[in-house]
């Protein structure tokens, strides 16, 4: 139950005065639907309307706020001229000049004869001072309030400054006083104030250095966020190591099997991670760990190693991936092991119907069936399972936390293993995955090509085209990928297919398409035919990015690559390299080249270790959009920035673990204080893993 006091932040924003329906939506896509969002939405400039000169001083090219007496009118002859309004100081003269207004609206706005301030840029125009469409229009009881500092926020589409800017001043109207959660030892040492005067201090920038991360008040709304995230995720461990769990400890014979069929030997980072990971599972408490290693680094097949572990066990094991692409890549590398391990696979997406579905649910319901793969079609209520005592969630930040725990609650305390691609910088550890320990893939395995990786600006696509040309000759294969467009597969989809119609034109049925809404069989079509058949040149969005394994692709193409992250451009490249020929990145870019995307590009060029490109793609890019676009489970920091407040996060982590250890249910003064901090952040589901919450 949210603390009453809360109750006007979590109104919608339509709540507010002046904004409707129409607006509401705005608001929402700006920066949310609630009161509490619009608080959070912290100004990114600053207009300094305080100088206020007399007219024959006034400087173009400044904003100024004049105190000015209206002359008479002067409307247009045609819709096509302005408006202009001849105004004059005791020094000299002005026009107000406006484009389409409404005569009546300035008639009542600017009086003639009457003194009026006028505050915008002023201009000059064939010799005579003008200031087209004044930001404010007011009475001289308004100039203390017109002649200030005005914050500038971020904007969208259909919102001006003027609109934004009132409705954070009435959200900041309703934000109550709280009770003080922080150490006021720290407090102290940091000089800092209360939540409600640093909110208001961090929306009234005087000057520009007020605008920065480090600002006291902008310093303390940070530490807030963070210390409600640590204190969530330490509660949810508390929660996951009350959980009973029950020891899964198998004999080791499906796993020698495994080891036995396998080509190649494990990396010693591949032994001590299943080492670890089948430790853990034959504790009592359950499981909840992380796997994170660099692309190719071999993570399904330690994950097929804990998934015997728990067949050995008598129990069955699941893998699910966020899209079926993924999936029956997955199943296609654990079909064959598993086989010469003895155990059969079943897998399970929304592709499987009628007969087939049901005769797979029943396997998995009966025990039949030891191990499976799937999608969220896992998650479904007809879906039950015998025996489930591990599931392993692959790209887990593409899944909530929720859709983890709906799983988990299809077994008897099952077991959980996550595993991503992208391998994880430290800041992000502890406040995406501190609820978990975590085991690092280090190496990749033995026979891996090291990949050359160049840059080259966009107009050489011809150049490109002939040395693609030459690798499919000489029998590669090769990816082209097409480039991230905005935050919308439509145009990223009209990107990709008018790269395919022109390379269509050059290399004929050579050339294969695959997208993101593609139908599933026709997108594992086109991945087959690239795979195995006469398609040598796959032209694509970034539905390649995880998991697609063709180890005859040698070449890459990636088209404007200054609009993709760090870790995304890491993991395309690693989809090539995967056999024994050299390979070979090239990502084109449109120049002039921005200093982030010259710096991302450099990166890319001087290594290929995941975790060194993950620590610097967070310094140049900020957590929020760390794993690709903003789909990602990944709490998205409002206030708070990971690069800049790492000496913040590890102070949080450290007063949340202390707080806990004190009083572990949040009863006393300072827990109910921060039980008010974790509503505030939208940390709810955490409140109920407090036995008395």
């Amino acid at each position: 139950m949210r603390p009453e006091i809360l109750y006007p932040l979590f109104a919608p924003v339509t709540a507010l005065p002046g904004i409707g329906p129409r607006l509401g939506k705005l608001f929402e896509a700006l920066s949310g639907g609630h009161v509490v969002d619009l608080c959070w939405h912290l100004p990114s400039g600053l207009i300094d309307r305080r100088y206020a000169p007399e007219l024959n001083e006034a400087e173009p090219g400044r904003i100024a706020t004049l105190t000015l007496t209206v002359g008479a009118h002067r409307p247009p002859h045609n819709r096509r001229q302005p408006y202009r309004v001849p105004c004059h100081d005791e020094t000299g003269a002005i026009d107000l000049v406006f484009f389409h207004p409404r005569k009546d609206y300035l008639a009542k706005m600017l009086p003639e004869g009457e003194v009026r301030v006028a505050s915008g840029k002023v201009e000059l125009f064939q010799d005579r001072l003008q200031m087209t469409h004044p930001d404010h229009i007011g009475t001289r009881e308004d100039l203390a309030e017109l002649q200030s500092v005005e914050p500038v926020y971020p904007l969208t589409a259909g919102l001006s400054l003027k609109i934004v800017g009132k409705a954070v001043r009435a959200a900041l109207a309703q934000a109550p006083e709280l009770q003080e959660w922080n150490d006021p030892a720290l407090i102290a040492r940091e000089g800092w104030d209360t939540w409600h005067a640093s909110l208001a201090t961090a929306h009234a920038p005087g000057s520009f250095d007020d605008l920065l991360p480090a600002t006291p008040a902008r310093s303390r709304l940070a530490y807030d966020e963070l210390l409600a995230n640590q204190l969530a995720l330490c509660l949810v461990r508390a929660h996951q190591r009350r959980q009973k769990g029950r020891a899964i400890r198998g004999d080791g014979r499906l796993r020698s099997r495994l080891i036995e069929a396998l080509p190649y030997r494990l990396t010693a980072s591949q032994t001590q991670a299943v080492e670890e990971i089948t430790a853990d599972m034959g504790e009592p408490a359950r499981m909840l760990r992380l796997l994170h290693g660099d692309v190719g680094s071999g993570k399904t097949v330690v994950a097929l190693m804990a998934m015997l572990s728990a067949v050995e066990a008598g129990g069955q094991a699941v893998l699910m991936a966020p899209t079926e692409i993924l999936a029956r890549q997955h199943f296609a590398t654990i079909e064959p092991l598993a086989a010469a391990a003895g155990v059969g696979v079943d897998i399970l997406t929304a592709r499987e119907k009628g007969r087939a579905r049901t005769e797979i649910l029943d396997r998995l319901k009966s025990g039949e069936s030891g191990l499976a793969v799937g999608t969220h079609a896992l998650f479904q209520d007809e879906v039950a399972f015998r025996d489930l005592a591990l599931a392993v969630i692959d790209e887990q930040h593409r899944f909530g936390v929720h859709q983890r725990l709906t799983l988990t609650g299809k077994g008897r305390a099952a077991d959980v293993l996550v595993m991503t691609a992208t391998p994880i910088p430290r800041t992000l550890m502890l406040t995406s995955y501190g609820d978990m320990d975590a085991s690092r893939l280090t190496e990749k395995p033995a026979g891996r090509q090291p990949v050359d990786t160049r840059t080259l600006p966009l107009e050489r696509i011809g150049e490109v085209a002939a040395a693609v040309a030459r690798a499919l000759d000489g029998g590669a294969k090769v990816y082209w990928v097409c480039p991230l467009v905005a935050e919308s597969e439509v145009s990223d989809l009209a990107a990709a297919e008018a790269r395919y119609d022109a390379l269509k034109e050059r290399f004929g049925a050579k050339a294969g398409l695959v997208h993101g809404r593609m139908k599933g069989p026709d997108k594992d079509r086109a991945m087959r035919d690239f795979a195995e058949g006469d398609v040598g040149l796959l032209v694509a969005t970034t539905v390649i990015e995880v998991g697609v394994d063709v180890p005859e692709a040698s070449v890459m193409v990636i088209e404007h690559a200054e609009r993709f992250g760090l870790a995304q451009l890491h993991q395309l490249r690693g989809r090539i390299g995967r056999g024994t020929a050299r390979s070979t990145c090239l990502l084109l870019y449109q120049a002039p080249l921005g200093e982030t995307a010259r710096a991302r590009l450099k990166i890319l060029r001087e290594t290929d270790d995941g975790f060194r490109i993950a620590e610097e793609d967070l310094k140049l890019r900020g957590a929020g959009e760390l794993l690709g676009t903003r789909q990602s489970g990944l709490p998205e920091f409002r206030l708070a920035d990971l690069a800049l407040h790492g000496d913040l996060l590890a102070a949080a982590r450290h007063d949340a673990r202390l707080v806990l250890e004190r009083d572990p249910e949040l009863e006393g003064p300072r827990g109910q204080a921060l039980r008010t901090l974790l509503y505030l952040f939208e940390r709810d589901a955490a409140v109920r893993y407090l036995r008395s919450g």
